[in-house]
């Protein structure tokens, strides 16, 4: 079969590799027809994530058909199809059963990471019956990719880590997937105010049609002088990371009012400052999270209701045997304007 193979820093091919089988009662293979890539991918591949080795088939995002199980799966079939988690989850030991599924002690986040991962024709998928979703007949299966990762990830990791409720003013900084699956899914809890902050208008402009009150670019490096004037000084209830790098982070502390919360989205590869002797009396809450996907079924049923189209977030569209090309377009997503690509295998 034909995959998207990480080969160290910087590098990456598309070779063939033998078909996965299943290597445990509740494996399941599934043929994969529609993946996508995530920011993450692009951390791994500037050597960001050292639990990634090279060799590893990228990608943990993505909906497919079942095409064969172990004997112990009960809940899928062949010909099932389903919605892939990029969480996989035993289910069964203490941190699943807390519901952190992120740290489950046999899964986690492992697709793309610890074991081969979705970006190609097949994939191996651990604990098939608590990390795959069946798909209702009749589903737009191309908008449900985006809850394979990044809707439950702004979400979780953003908008319920930031404790956003009615009223809030809240910033997200980084106008991306990421922070526009936060943009979208706080407003189920009606903030007053939703400020995206971003070095790039096309990403601003979009950001506007999907709900944001107000944006700020970001460019001039003013961006926390710009939220305090709209605050009036308070600063904002909850100051959402979606990009990762540690002028974001810090720029999150600084537009944080007292009280708020700072909810840390993004990966970050290299070590941020923490300025404690400003923070130190402000009676903030710092959370971070790797997202667990405990509310992929609310959402499911929130897509399907039309209360929320994810369908907004994908721009281009490619086959699986034009990836690079596709890796090419999303890497440079300023130039191209791409939010998520869609690669068809």
């Amino acid at each position: 079969m034909k995959a998207l193979v990480y080969q160290g820093p910087g590098k990456k091919a598309l070779e063939d590799r033998p078909m996965p089988d299943i290597a445990d009662p509740t494996d399941a293979v599934v043929r994969i027809t529609r993946t996508t890539i995530c920011g993450t991918d692009l951390h791994i591949l500037k050597g960001d994530v050292p639990t990634c080795a090279p060799g590893r088939i990228l990608g943990h995002e993505g909906v497919g058909i079942v095409e064969k199980t172990g004997a112990g799966v009960t809940t899928f079939k062949k010909g099932d199809h389903v919605l892939i988690s990029c969480i996989s989850a035993c289910g069964r030991c203490e941190y699943c059963r807390r519901g952190m599924y992120s740290h489950c002690t046999t899964g986690g986040w492992i697709l793309g990471n610890a074991i081969d991962g979705t970006q190609a024709e097949f994939v191996r998928i651990p604990h098939a019956d608590t990390s795959l979703y069946r798909i209702p007949s009749g589903a737009d299966e191309e908008a449900l990719v985006m809850l394979s990762d990044i809707l439950p990830t702004g979400f979780e990791c953003g908008v319920l880590n930031g404790k956003v409720k009615p009223g809030d003013t809240v910033a997200i900084v980084g106008s991306g997937p990421i922070g526009l699956a936060a943009l979208l899914t706080a407003q189920f809890y009606s903030p007053a105010e939703i400020i995206m902050i971003d070095l790039d208008d096309n990403r601003l402009e979009v950001s506007k049609r999907f709900g944001a009150t107000a944006t700020i670019n970001s460019k001039d490096g003013k961006a926390a002088e710009a939220v305090l004037k709209m605050t009036g000084g308070r600063g904002v209830d909850a100051a959402i990371e979606a990009v990762g790098v540690p002028a974001t982070f810090e720029l999150c502390t600084e537009i944080v009012g007292p009280g708020g919360v700072v909810a840390n989205v993004g990966v970050h590869g290299v070590e941020v400052d923490l300025h404690l002797e400003k923070l130190w009396s402000q009676n903030i809450t710092i959370t971070t999270r790797l997202v667990d996907t405990v509310t992929t079924p609310m959402l499911l049923k929130t897509v399907q209701s039309k209360k929320i189209d994810p369908k907004q977030l994908i721009t281009h569209h490619f086959k699986l045997a034009n990836i690079l090309d596709a890796y090419d377009t999303f890497g440079r997503a300023a130039a191209t304007q791409a939010l998520k690509v869609i690669i068809e295998a």
